[in-house]
């Protein structure tokens, strides 16, 4: 139970459906104190509710599983998604392996996905859906999971709409009902991203470039900058945060692409610049949440940020290559390629490429290392 409005119906579904439910927060990193009172909401839906209520903690693990992992990758100029580190190391890592020690049959969350299960070759197997909102779908941030996970995850709130969960809450007068969604990084509350890096990456002013190559001005270094990142000018203004200079354009810069090496910025002026676009990526890490038949390739229906529309590719085998070791030859570990049938706008290295069937099956997942 988070505080908010979707675990919160989660736990009241499952009590009125018949299942004994005790009511957990996790405790994990926080920087504005926004916690404490997420734990209170919580505590107080949990005591409406008339079931138990603990909170473990999960402070430590947290600072070192996500919060690590995404300062070394912003340091490497990528784009992590801790979201999906969240869920991969705490949700369903540390929370789901404890509650199963400790005698739970499953765990549910308030995520907006759905789990159906049938039986192939034998045996039962757990897919993973879009939600009925496909606004609020949360599924791009569990592609990291497995059916083996699944056995023992329930998500109550997949089969509504958002409108239809704060109407369940107002009729049964959860202290919650009316509570607005997080948004942005949880453990970041209204701190910004860029301040909460300067206070562990130097600052070091680089140069900006167009994508043609042309110098127009500085930046106070590349990692504090993602993919995609807009950066609109004024006529006869001066773009403070990127330093752009004595240019009367009016068409936005975005990120095209970054070098932390030169420590140098790539802009492209206009929103469908070629130099924003990506066909083939090369995916790293990947996840096959159940056994899927490869063979030379795939079709699926892929998505390379939260809430971006799906859009056609295919999926290839891709061996990294070899290397000699101490016993002779030993492969390196595999990649998959990625390929759109149209290219698709703002590809961020360290960010989750996600892919699903044509059914809304969602079968997997990699961390993007490349693309053009």
């Amino acid at each position: 139970m988070s505080g908010g409005v979707d675990s919160s119906v989660a736990a009241l579904l499952l009590k009125k459906q018949g299942y004994d439910v005790t009511g957990f927060f996790m405790r994990c990193y926080n920087l504005d104190g926004c916690a404490e009172r997420d734990a209170e909401d919580a505590r107080r839906v949990a005591g409406h509710l008339g079931i138990p209520f603990y909170v473990w903690d999960f402070e430590k693990e947290y600072k070192e599983r996500v919060v690590e992992y995404m300062i070394r990758g912003y340091a490497a100029g990528l784009t992590p998604n801790p979201d999906v580190m969240c869920n991969r190391e705490i949700k369903f890592g540390l929370f789901l392996e404890r509650a199963l020690n400790m005698g739970a049959d499953f765990v549910a969350t308030g995520h907006y996905v759905k789990i159906q299960s049938s039986t192939i070759k034998g045996q039962k197997v757990h897919k993973l859906f879009q939600a009925k909102d496909t606004n609020k779908d949360q599924s791009y941030f569990l592609w990291t999971l497995t059916s083996k996970d699944l056995e023992h995850c329930l998500f109550p709130i997949g089969e509504y709409v958002k409108p239809e969960v704060r109407k369940i809450a107002k009729r049964a007068r959860l202290p919650t009902a009316e509570k607005k969604d997080s948004q942005g990084i949880c453990f970041l509350g209204k701190i910004t991203l860029k301040d909460f890096l300067k206070q562990r990456l130097s600052a070091k002013r680089g140069a900006i470039v167009t994508s043609t190559g042309v110098y127009v001005g500085e930046h106070d270094g590349a990692a504090f900058y993602t993919i995609g990142q807009r950066h609109g000018l004024k006529l006869g203004s001066v773009n403070k945060e990127l330093g752009i200079v004595k240019k009367m354009e009016t068409k936005p810069y975005y990120v095209a692409e970054k070098n932390i090496r030169k420590n140098t910025l790539v802009v492209a002026e206009g929103e469908d610049n070629p130099a924003l676009y990506k066909r083939t990526l090369l995916l790293a890490e990947v996840n096959w949440i159940r056994s899927i038949a490869l063979g030379r390739s795939l079709s699926v229906r892929a998505r390379v940020r939260y809430r971006q529309p799906l859009a056609a590719a295919r999926i290839m085998n891709k061996e990294s290559g070899i290397r000699r070791g101490s016993k002779g030859l030993i492969h390196t570990s595999s990649f998959l390629i990625l390929k759109f049938l149209r290219p698709q706008k703002f590809v961020a290295p360290g960010q989750s490429a996600v892919f699903y069937s044509n059914k809304g099956e969602m079968l997997g997942g990699g961390i993007i290392t490349c693309g053009d």
